[in-house]
């Protein structure tokens, strides 16, 4: 027991007693050769205390880089490593420069509380150092006639490999920067700095400039969306001059509809069948006139031959005395018996 309590006194220094006080980014990525800067924010009772940066996952067996109590890590763009406070934004920053592969890991921003019974106040992110290549900005518009830039990023082993620019889907229309790192022509201009960046210009686009390109360094490649809108119109819109008197208005032709051409199909089945109605109805009158036209031919001719034949044989006159005669009122027709 009392060994139990012995182990639980010597902890104490390190169990917070209080929630964190120091906030940060969880994770920072940065392609090889590049630089991050990291923000670390305090609480202002913090403001008069130490700052530090430093390397590990563990606050116990973490190897210090800054502390602002060194004045030789002040300088952001030279140093490796330098730190630099703010109380009156309550914040620390840390920057590093040239990072390799190799110093990916966790650090931590910490400040010293100066007390051994109180564990120092940290935060931790973890910091990714990336072998390839990326872009400021994946997409870029501009207006047709004007002027579009791609920032490239490399990491440092592409320092002194070619650059080139190519269209996506056509390895043909590659443009490379060549050994001197540079190349342009009357649309494209790519310029290479040799410490990360190749810069990418397209001059006086056209609408068929739209689409994705590749930046290409070595073997890696990152693609880019190049957008290209209309140019704005800048003529003054005028109004049509007014028809002469002489001038004789036509409105255009209505076109042709699906529902027009049904309203005309109706109209034209209606004619036609009118139209057969009264051929059916002539052709009706027709047939009849010559149907009587014919009985009355066959009438006359039998009428003609009875007479030829009493003409013939008057003696025969007495054989129709029970025969019944029709007479037909027609001007031709003449039959009489002596």
């Amino acid at each position: 027991m009392p060994r139990l309590f012995i182990l639980t006194l010597s902890l104490l220094p390190w169990i917070p007693v209080v929630p964190c006080w120091v906030t940060t980014q969880n994770e920072v990525s940065v392609l090889e050769g590049g630089s991050i800067t990291v923000p670390c924010r305090y609480d202002p009772k913090y403001a008069n205390h130490v700052k530090y940066w430093c390397r590990g996952s563990m606050r116990e067996f973490c190897t210090s880089l800054a502390r602002t109590d060194e004045t030789s890590s002040t300088n952001p763009s030279k140093d490796k490593v330098s730190i630099f406070d703010d109380p009156a934004q309550e914040m620390f920053t840390v920057t590093m420069n040239n990072l390799k592969e190799t110093e990916s890991g966790w650090y931590l921003c910490g400040v010293e509380l100066g007390n051994g019974w109180k564990a120092d106040d940290v935060a931790y992110t973890k910091v990714k150092v990336i072998h390839g290549m990326s872009v400021e900005n994946g997409m870029v518009s501009g207006e047709e006639g004007s002027s579009v830039t791609v920032q490239c990023l490399y990491s440092e082993r592409f320092r002194e490999s070619e650059k080139k620019w190519c269209r996506s889907g056509g390895w043909s229309s590659c443009l490379s920067a060549g050994s001197e790192g540079s190349y342009e022509d009357t649309s494209v201009a790519i310029s290479d700095d040799r410490t990360g960046t190749f810069t990418v210009t397209l001059k006086k686009l056209q609408m068929r400039d739209a689409g994705w390109y590749l930046c290409s360094a070595g073997q890696q490649q990152v693609a880019v969306q190049v957008q290209v809108t209309p140019r704005a119109s800048t003529k003054p819109v005028t109004s049509p001059p007014p028809p002469s008197q002489s001038a004789v208005y036509l409105p255009p032709p209505k076109p042709i509809t699906k529902e027009s051409w049904s309203s005309h199909r109706y109209m034209l089945e209606s004619v036609a069948v009118c139209s057969s109605l009264l051929l059916l109805v002539g052709l009706a009158v027709l047939a009849r006139k010559l149907w009587i036209l014919h009985k009355e031919d066959s009438e006359l001719r039998h009428f003609k031959e009875m007479k030829e034949r009493f003409s013939d044989n008057p003696s025969g006159m007495g054989d129709l005395q029970h025969v019944p005669i029709a007479f037909h009122n027609k001007a031709t027709m003449d039959v009489r018996a002596y």
